[in-house]
């Protein structure tokens, strides 16, 4: 009986000991999980807006190009300031489609300044109504802004 109660207090203590080891590891690995190419934005770390962020301000959100002969690559440049008091940082622009290609300033954009981002449709292999979105992602509040396009997609023999 006693070397019974041995064996037990000395898997206890050898299964206390491995937890409080591999319990205290190393924390120094955790501080490479953050990127540094992560859009910092004030509003998500204490919940309060500052005033002083930067304010991604479109004037068109939408475009129409009409009716589109396919196989036509049209294009569109939507413009947009940022009206803020920071300096605006796109991080991200994606699209619904592969038909869609967008190109946007990859530098802080100043209170003030306008810039635009331009958007490529390739209306090869399509036909018919066209919608695609255009999601932005910035250091703004919120972080997310939709552009939409539209076409209406015609073979060249129903144009005639």
């Amino acid at each position: 009986m006693k070397n019974f109660s041995f064996s037990v207090f000395k898997r206890s203590l050898v299964l206390f000991s491995l937890i409080f080891i591999f319990g205290c590891g190393n924390q120094s690995g955790s501080e490479d999980l953050l990127s540094g190419d992560v859009v910092k934005n004030p509003n998500t770390a204490g919940g309060k807006t500052t005033g002083n962020m930067p304010v991604l301000e479109f004037e068109k959100d939408f475009h129409d190009f009409g009716r589109v002969i396919q196989g036509e690559k049209v294009s569109y440049a939507f413009k947009f300031t940022n009206s803020g008091k920071s300096d605006l940082i796109i991080s991200k622009v994606s699209t619904s489609c592969g038909c869609t290609v967008p190109e946007f300033p990859k530098t802080p954009i100043k209170p003030g300044e306008t810039k635009k981002i331009d958007v490529k449709f390739d209306s090869e292999n399509r036909r018919g109504f066209q919608n695609k979105t255009i999601t932005i992602i910035s250091n703004t509040q919120p972080n997310s802004q939709v552009l939409r396009i539209k076409a209406e997609i015609m073979l060249p023999e129903e144009v005639r």
